[in-house]
């Protein structure tokens, strides 16, 4: 994956509690075996309405959105069943961070697994960002590195990450990332224990 250090993009408002993975990507659209193409049915069922036109009134589908990077949210984000497909469909529609006070913990996890930097401010702090966004290209500047929140208008906020994860973050790590830097150690453990070496 790709590391994530310093990002500015603009961001979108989604002033609704308790999304749930179903509504991040609903179940229908779960067949796919890899781990792109998903973006296009990220909240398929906010975005459209049921004969399949735009749904005008969502917030993603208006025009000063486009492009947005910086998804802001209210608490609990990504609550409902564990599918990993929530924050590929995220990541693929576009997104490289989240802010919003909670997240569900399995959504949490899976997210920064997958190079989706989740970022837990207080509630006052997120509906100040809230507010922020109605006003057109409002951006903000998500520093991994210094661990900050930041626009062009004065809001600055810090925020706390575990340090294994910020870690994975910064150097583009995923588990399959973090086994292959011990691949020596791996062939090396095979030679001695199979007599041969580890096809990595």
């Amino acid at each position: 994956m790709q590391p994530f250090r310093k990002h500015t993009g603009l961001v979108a408002p989604l002033d609704r509690a308790n999304v749930d993975t179903d509504q991040i990507i609903p179940k229908q659209f779960l067949k796919r075996i890899e781990r792109t193409g998903f973006g296009q049915f990220a909240f398929y069922d906010w975005r459209f309405n049921a004969d399949g036109t735009t749904n005008a009134e969502f917030v993603l589908n208006q025009p000063r959105y486009k492009n947005a990077s910086v998804l802001v949210a209210a608490k609990n984000f990504g609550c409902g069943s564990s599918r990993e497909h929530a924050p590929w469909a995220l990541a693929d529609y576009g997104f490289k961070t989240i802010i919003a006070p909670t997240f569900a913990d399995i959504f949490y996890n899976n997210s920064l697994k997958n190079g989706l930097l989740l970022v837990k401010l207080p509630e006052a702090e997120v509906d100040q960002l809230l507010a922020n966004a109605k006003n057109d290209n409002y951006r903000l500047t998500v520093d991994l590195e210094q661990k900050r929140v930041s626009d062009d208008h004065g809001f600055s906020a810090s925020f706390e990450i575990d340090d294994f994860r910020r870690r994975c973050l910064l150097e583009g790590l995923d588990d399959i990332g973090l086994t292959l830097r011990f691949a020596e150690n791996i062939s090396e453990y095979e030679q001695k224990r199979f007599g041969q070496s580890a096809a990595v």
